[in-house]
């Protein structure tokens, strides 16, 4: 058993969490540090946890690639309890894992993985130990990280290690500890206890200084130019050295099975083995010249004392040896069982191009893309483009792995990917790709100028030679721009270009309705755009989902919103696209926010928070800052107003930032602070954006008429009538109703926008008609008159948890000389999002099972939460969620 000295931080937090996993409450902890600081000996500690079964996995240089390898790895001890699983969750294992066809999906194989685990688990705490994780395969460090996040109510630990700097993907936001050097005091001590060699107090002075508390350094260095000067090299390449040191005077036999053992990063003798007999290795020789080194343990497993050893023993090989490695590798590995390794050891054998290999690897890409494995799609592809002998073929190959590159969430290395292609050699229709790749990457990378231009100089180039595909790339780059959350410029640079370049179609489509909205107005192109949104049987936002949402609001009309958020969902549901999904379930959040629905809204925010989490991205914000809006909690709100901002800053994302400044105008109107407003609501419409400058336009008109800026008000309606005179819907005709009774004084307005706002959907807009009418009539005297307005407005705000604007019905009530009855709020509020929507789904008579397949929990901390919603809400049983009203079911 080595000895561990120092770490005593390092040890309480590891024990803490096996403490904890043992009991039932598991966790992950991530040991960060360079190589050789002593992360692997932490991970040898915790798997002496008593009470725990171990699984382990490695994460290899060789194999990031493959998708699913480490998690297969980690697996295979416990894949005896898949058919105990639903089936749902073992077709996604077996799917990921090779063992049945199909593409598989990532959140679902990481809640499958969860299921197995805590399976297995039952039996027996569960220690899952991951070294070497910076070099996961994505897919793999995706699904872990999603495990990691989820074992809270499982007797589950989860430790891993990882190098730096190496970039830690998935796994940077788990909790963990930075592992550094030694103190100088327990740096002597592990000298002492470990030295071959006797040293005197100089020499151990200097190997001190030059190894900085590194403790392989401190074990390596005394035998392996301790004496030498000090180096500028850092230690690790020091140690690396030594390691390469202990090669020198090994036989050629045991120097190559150690560079056959290195380039098989499985370590399955089953493998190493046949392959050495195919190079005529006198095995029990070669394998005991080279064990006595120390570098290498020959057992069931073949394991390097340390990886930088591995490293050390694969870079040392000259490249003909490396290429005979790998050679032979292919050659034992079966063809049919591990086709990808097998075409990766080809591949690595290669010494120049070979079109069979490159053939080979671009079937490989096909089939790791089927199985969700996009990164190694791109690895496969850029490869088998350097393989490539005929010219066209490594063209298409390298388009080909930077398009995957850009599906793997890779920009920057598909840019650099796309630099080796050279211009001169691509044909016309090839420029278009490279063009609309470049335009990709650039929205991507938010380098928005480069973008839109980019995709307009792919459209112009297919004017010619096809229109229809020209005017569908343009419509791609206002797409994208909603996409990733930046209309604004785009929209204006795409529809510059569109008015003089794009060809004419043969029927008026969407791109023709969006140049006459941008030249003409609201009032010319309503009729077109009608036309065109509802687009017959296959309506225009099938294809184009945010470029309709967006048209949709534009018009003030709520139900064709709810069409599409509906549209969305379904689809997002049968097809299992994340993407889609997150937009449906995002859209019905705003949704409920905007129809006073507080706790579907919770309910679907949770949701695509869930799936966010689930693949590793940024939950959508924008739902939140609606649903803060709404709710008028104002100390809440510009916290989270805040937190939007900086995020949208740093994304560039500007339709974000419009949305806190619409939202922002929203909360101030509703704490009656107008010159707030007001400033909020001219920052959302300074942009121009389609959809939220509508939106702002009756905030602005409100906070105008409030804060004495009457030509402001004036203006603002002007704007404001014209675009909902052209939707015509009742909701956009009577939220104009009442923004004109603001700036007119006329009754009749306010009495319209009451009647036309009988038939919207969007409650907040209904109960503000009735508080605006009946403001208006306390300041006209007719106290009696306005009473039964306010008691309406303030029994609608209430009841859908508008608390801004219920208190200021209450105000105004009370200045009648009428003090508001409290009401009971539609919403959860002491509720969590999450919790929210367990309850709603429980409350309707879902499972523990059927909830943690919706939000990628365990059942276990689905009835965890249950008992907190139970303890909240002071009730104990699921019956009584049935008879709660304020879940908004």
């Amino acid at each position: 058993m080595r000895t561990l000295f120092g770490r005593r931080e390092e040890i309480r937090r590891i024990d803490e969490l096996t403490g904890a996993a043992r009991a039932g409450e598991g966790g992950a902890l991530v040991l960060r540090g360079e190589a050789g600081i002593g992360k692997s000996a932490l991970l040898e500690h915790a798997a002496r946890a008593p009470g725990f079964r171990i699984l382990r996995a490695c994460g290899a240089e060789f194999e990031s690639e493959l998708p699913f390898a480490a998690l297969h790895q980690l697996c295979v001890p416990v894949l005896t309890r898949l058919d105990d699983l639903p089936a749902r969750h073992r077709d996604a294992l077996r799917i990921a894992f090779g063992l049945a066809e199909g593409t598989p999906d990532l959140f679902r194989v990481g809640l499958a993985t969860l299921a197995l685990l805590a399976s297995a688990a039952e039996e027996r705490p569960l220690l899952c130990v991951l070294d070497d994780a910076h070099w996961l395969d994505a897919a793999s460090s995706k699904a872990l990280a999603f495990l990691a996040r989820r074992v809270g109510a499982e007797p589950i630990a989860v430790v891993c290690a990882v190098r730096l700097p190496a970039a830690e993907g998935e796994l940077a936001e788990l909790p963990g500890v930075a592992v550094g050097g030694l103190a100088d005091a327990d740096a002597r001590e592990l000298l002492a206890a470990q030295s071959r060699v006797t040293l005197d107090e100089q020499v151990r002075a200097r190997l001190l200084a030059e190894a900085r508390g590194n403790p392989l350094a401190l074990l390596e260095l005394p035998g392996t130019g301790g004496f030498a000067p000090p180096a500028t090299v850092p230690v690790p390449s020091r140690v690396e050295h030594g390691f390469e040191a202990r090669l020198t005077d090994l036989p050629a036999e045991a120097r190559l099975l150690l560079t056959l053992a290195s380039a098989e990063p499985t370590g399955d003798p089953g493998l190493l083995w046949p392959a050495a007999r195919l190079l005529d290795i006198d095995v029990p020789g070669a394998a005991a010249a080279a064990a006595a080194t120390g570098l290498v343990e020959f057992a069931t497993r073949v394991r390097f004392c340390h990886p930088l050893a591995r490293s050390a023993v694969y870079r040392a090989a000259d490249a003909s040896l490396r290429q005979a490695a790998h050679r032979v590798l292919a050659e034992v590995t079966d063809p049919a069982g591990d086709p990808d390794r097998r075409a990766w050891h080809r591949a690595q054998a290669c010494a120049g191009p070979d079109d069979d290999v490159a053939a080979e690897l671009e079937r490989c890409a096909s089939r790791a893309r089927s199985r969700g494995g996009v990164v190694a799609a791109a690895a496969f592809l850029e490869r088998a483009a350097a393989l490539s002998l005929d010219a066209g073929r490594r063209i298409e190959r390298t388009i080909a792995a930077v398009r995957a590159g850009l599906d793997a969430g890779a920009p920057a290395a598909a840019a650099e990917l796309l630099t080796t292609l050279d211009s001169a050699s691509l044909e016309e229709l090839q420029h278009v790709d490279v063009d609309l790749l470049r335009g990709q990457i650039a929205f991507q990378r938010h380098h928005d100028g480069d973008g839109p231009a980019y995709m307009v100089r792919a459209a112009q180039r297919l004017s010619a030679v096809d229109p229809g595909r020209s005017r569908e790339v343009y419509l791609d780059a206002i797409e994208m721009g909603l996409l990733v959350g930046r209309p604004g410029g785009v929209l204006d640079t795409v529809l510059a270009a569109a008015r003089s370049d794009a060809p004419a179609p043969r029927t008026t489509d969407v791109l023709d309705v969006l140049v006459l909205l941008a030249e003409e107005g609201h009032r010319a192109a309503a009729p077109l755009l009608r036309k065109v949104f509802d687009g017959g049987d296959t309506p225009m936002w099938t294809r184009r989902p945010a470029l309709g949402i967006m048209l949709a609001a534009e018009m003030w009309d709520p139900h064709a919103q709810a069409a599409i958020t509906e549209w969305l969902v379904k689809t997002g549901r049968e097809s299992g696209s994340p993407l889609v999904l997150r937009l449906g379930l995002a859209q019905l959040a705003s949704q409920g926010a905007l129809s006073g629905n507080f706790g579907p809204a919770m309910a679907a925010i949770a949701e695509e928070e869930a799936i966010a989490d689930a693949i590793g991205g940024p939950p959508m914000l924008y739902p939140r800052l609606h649903l803060a809006a709404m709710r008028g909690r104002r100390e809440e709100a510009v916290k989270l107003f805040e937190t939007a901002t900086a995020t949208a800053t740093a994304r560039g994302a500007g339709q974000l930032i419009a949305n806190v400044h619409w939202a922002s105008a929203v909360l101030h109107n509703g704490c009656a602070d107008y010159p707030a407003a007001l400033a909020a609501a001219w920052r959302a419409i300074a942009g121009g954006d389609l959809s939220l400058a509508g939106a702002a336009l009756p905030e602005l008109v409100e906070a105008a008429v409030r804060a004495g800026r009457p030509g402001d008000a004036t203006e603002a309606l002007d704007s404001l009538t014209e675009r909902t005179a052209a939707g015509g819907t009742a909701t956009g005709l009577g939220v104009a109703a009442y923004a004109r009774g603001l700036v007119t004084g006329v009754e009749d307005h306010y009495r319209e926008a009451v009647e036309r706002l009988q038939e919207s959907p969007l409650l907040p807009y209904r109960a503000r008609s009735y508080l605006l009418y009946g403001e208006w009539l306390r300041r006209e005297g007719r106290r009696r008159d306005c009473r039964e307005h306010l008691r309406t407005a303030h029994r609608l705000a209430s009841d859908a948890g508008l608390e801004a604007f219920a208190r200021r019905a209450a105000t105004e009530l009370r200045a009648t000389g009428e003090t508001a009855q409290a009401r009971t709020k539609n919403t959860p509020g002491e509720l969590t999002m999450q919790e929210t929507h367990i309850a709603r789904m429980v409350a309707t008579g879902a499972t523990s099972n059927e909830v943690a397949a919706q939000l990628f929990l365990s059942p276990r901390t689905v009835d965890a939460h249950l008992r907190s919603i139970f303890r909240k809400l002071g009730i104990t049983s699921r019956r009584q969620l049935r008879d709660r009203p304020d879940l908004g079911r």
